[in-house]
């Protein structure tokens, strides 16, 4: 059972820290104006907003994900209740979270109940297929947009590690751009591995499940 909840006005949703509003200051034809809320196009407001969501809504870590101004909540019977039941207590919860902070939904963009929901910027979305149509970067700026939504997606690429690294020389200070079939060969492997991703879960913790390990000199990580 999922629902998922969009934080109207995101930015616009937290006040600007008193002694950061003059730092806002534009001028306009009828004097100098300033934000007192937060704005897009700042530098730190992405990472501000993102550690607020985070943070306000970690202790509902084991059925609520947060993505920016989105909140995905899911559930499954236990305890001998339904999945409906369970689910209705989870969104109790954060709705109680929302209230306490004076956080708001878009209630034109909420979903709930669902049994599937299709998030903004997995590998099924349609950004994801746009991504993995892209052709081969002109250039550094275009590699470094396509390498940020690839860093954004690699935790559903095995081995995403060890396939980018080749990549890496493309993004020192002043280096040169050159494209070399090293290079060719990462970028097409990484969406290889984009494009059949594996089926994500949500682990069973009524049944034994491993965590695998694994390093090499260059990587380290695990998975259930």
């Amino acid at each position: 059972m999922n629902s998922a909840l969009d934080l109207v006005d995101g930015y616009y949703q937290i006040l600007m820290r008193e002694s950061d509003i003059p730092l806002t200051t534009v001028s306009a034809p009828g004097g100098m104006l300033w934000e007192w809320l937060v704005i897009q196009g700042l530098s730190n407001a992405p990472a501000t907003f993102n550690r607020l969501v985070s943070q306000l809504f970690r202790p509902l870590s084991t059925f609520t994900q947060t993505l920016f101004d989105d909140i995905f909540v899911h559930s499954r019977a236990e305890d001998g209740q339904t999945a409906m039941e369970v689910h209705l207590k989870h969104l109790r919860r954060v709705f109680e979270v929302m209230r306490a902070n004076k956080l708001y939904a878009n209630i034109d963009k909420r979903v709930f109940a669902a049994e599937e929901i299709k998030g903004r910027r997995t590998c099924r979305s349609r950004e994801g297929q746009g991504h993995s149509g892209l052709p081969t970067p002109r250039s550094q700026k275009d590699f470094r947009k396509w390498l940020g939504l690839a860093n954004y997606l690699h935790k559903y690429s095995a081995g995403y590690a060890e396939l980018a690294r080749p990549l890496s020389d493309l993004l020192k200070k002043d280096a040169d751009w050159v494209w070399e079939q090293q290079h060719q060969d990462a970028f097409d492997g990484i969406k290889a591995s984009l494009q059949h991703a594996p089926v994500l879960a949500l682990p069973n913790e009524n049944k034994s499940f491993s965590v695998v390990c694994d390093a090499s000199d260059y990587v380290i990580g695990c998975a259930p």
